[in-house]
């Protein structure tokens, strides 16, 4: 926004009798000798004049009658001032410069001045006054137009601030071209001319366990996905270690690949590279990536040739495998043997306690001492109520008055035989309950071998459930890989992006010369405050 130049304020006495020169400014020259001389001559003509009859009085008069404001008889004086005119009066200022040719009352507008340089500042219009000319000739004046010095300068001020314009849009166009035009211009350069085409083979695989349900635990409810997530993360760290593209290097050629010649510079591995430089180029041409909520890997093995880029993602995925394999192994290893030893034992002991069960049978040489005890026992009743029998049908007998002999005889005999029979039976039965080779001790030590015997045969059931376990347990946390999109060698190159990546660099370059830019601005604004 252009601004109005201030203009210097002149206080001006009535009651002063002379007229004081005007101030000089850097515009207008100092009058000379000459002028001031002239002006007191003048002066003088102007006195003799009144004194003489000369109607300067009445001119002054009408004048006065013109009902001037006071604003334009300030200006009127200052006017006459400029201009070296020796007035009297503020009246007098008005009579002189009409005498001169001057009107007192115009202005120039100096906002128009500086909007158009071009053309120069129309005078406003003149106030409706009667106009007076002196007699007399009228000489020129020797200052220079007020007017045009303001015009001249103003002028000269919109030419430098327009060349400080032109000046600061050329430095600002050369900033430019240096820190983001020409760096974005070598950038594409690079990517459409030097750079060396790149293929990228994309696969995808996931992580799954078995099927089989675990025996117990808070890990039973949660998902599949969720229990595989620390080996998806544990493949994918391997899958970017050093070990693997050492293992890459030595398989498939990993570092060979890349130090061709006629790869370009930028994304050549140099011949004598170590094994850390050849890492950072290898994490920067294969990413991994894990999302968490599907389980699922995707990865991408970037290389000069599509069958070279193929052969590298098969070789990986293959790591992988074996490594997802070899990480359940030793604990599924250590919970099979431990079972299969406990069921081992448990089937050794069942064997032993079965052995010595079926040798006690066989010193007994009987199936069931049990049995043999119960049917001596119930021999040894049954005699025992036949012999009451017979000894009743005795006692029946003798009752009569003249029994029968022979019959009295028959029944005591079979008393008799039936009393013998008891005693055979009861020494039998003391034969088989005393002893360390009786029943009764055989029967025992035959109880305590079938309890034992049942016991190990528990324990034999328990290792088999054990061993069933562990070997769900086991079935359980065997991982697989199953590859979702197998990788595949591309038809075209992926890989640079030229037009993307020149506009990336673009962005990259304005980005950080903003940033330097206000950086400096707040700098200079910090200083100079």
């Amino acid at each position: 926004m252009t601004t109005k130049p201030k203009a210097k304020k002149f206080r001006i006495r009535r009651s002063s009798p002379l007229v004081e020169a005007a101030p000089e400014t850097h515009s207008e020259r100092a009058p000379s000798d000459e002028d001031f001389r002239s002006a007191q001559q003048a002066h003088m003509r102007q006195q003799a004049a009144t004194k003489g009859g000369n109607p300067v009085g009445t001119e002054i008069d009408a004048i006065r009658k013109e009902g001037l404001t006071g604003r334009q008889l300030r200006l009127a004086r200052r006017m006459a001032q400029k201009h070296g005119l020796p007035a009297t009066s503020d009246f007098d200022a008005v009579r002189l410069l009409r005498a001169n040719g001057l009107d007192p009352f115009q202005r120039t507008d100096m906002l128009e001045l500086m909007v158009d340089n071009q053309s120069k500042a129309q005078p406003a219009a003149a106030a409706p006054l009667p106009q007076t000319m002196a007699t007399g000739t009228n000489l020129p004046s020797t200052h220079l137009d007020p007017a045009a010095n303001r015009i001249t300068e103003v002028a000269q001020i919109q030419r430098d601030i327009a060349r400080r314009r032109r000046r600061k849009l050329a430095l600002l166009w050369a900033r430019l071209t240096a820190f983001i035009l020409v760096p974005t211009l070598i950038a594409g350069y690079y990517f459409f001319n030097i750079a060396t085409p790149m293929y990228a083979t994309n696969s995808e695989f996931v992580i799954q366990q078995s099927e089989g349900q675990s025996a117990g635990g808070f890990g039973s409810f949660l998902p599949t996905q969720f229990n595989t997530n620390q080996d998806a993360i544990s493949v994918q760290s391997y899958m970017q270690s050093l070990e693997a593209m050492l293992r890459l290097d030595a398989d498939v050629g990993f570092k060979d690949h890349y130090q061709q010649e006629w790869i370009d510079p930028i994304q050549r591995l140099e011949m004598d590279a170590t094994n850390q430089d050849a890492f950072k180029l290898y994490k920067k041409l294969i990413q991994i990536g894990y999302d968490p909520s599907e389980g699922l890997m995707k990865m991408e093995v970037i290389a000069a040739e599509p069958m070279i880029s193929q052969r590298f993602s098969e070789a990986l995925i293959g790591y992988a495998e074996e490594r997802l394999d070899n990480q359940t192994v030793r604990k599924r290893e250590d919970q099979l043997s431990e079972a299969r030893k406990n069921l081992t034992e448990a089937e050794t002991n069942r064997r032993d306690a079965q052995v010595a069960m079926v040798t006690l049978q066989q010193e007994a040489t009987v199936v069931d001492p049990q049995a043999v005890l119960a049917a001596l026992r119930s021999q040894i009743s049954q005699r025992e109520i036949e012999l009451q029998e017979k000894q009743l049908q005795l006692q029946a007998l003798l009752d009569n008055a003249r029994p029968n002999a022979s019959r009295v005889a028959g029944v005591r005999s079979d008393i008799g035989r039936l009393e013998t029979a008891v005693e055979d039976l009861n020494n039998r039965m003391v034969e088989h309950t005393e002893g360390e080779d009786s029943l009764t001790s055989l029967s025992a030590r035959v109880r305590l071998a079938e309890a034992d015997l049942a016991t190990r045969d528990l324990m034999l059931q328990s290792a088999l459930q054990n061993m069933e376990t562990a070997m769900l347990e086991a079935s359980r946390q065997t991982r697989y890989l199953s590859r979702s999109v197998d990788p595949i060698a591309p038809d075209a190159a992926t890989y640079p992006r030229k037009f993307e990546n020149t506009m990336l660099t673009f962005l990259i370059f304005s980005g950080i010369y903003l940033m330097i830019s206000l950086t400096a601005s707040i700098l200079r604004e910090q200083v100079s405050s």
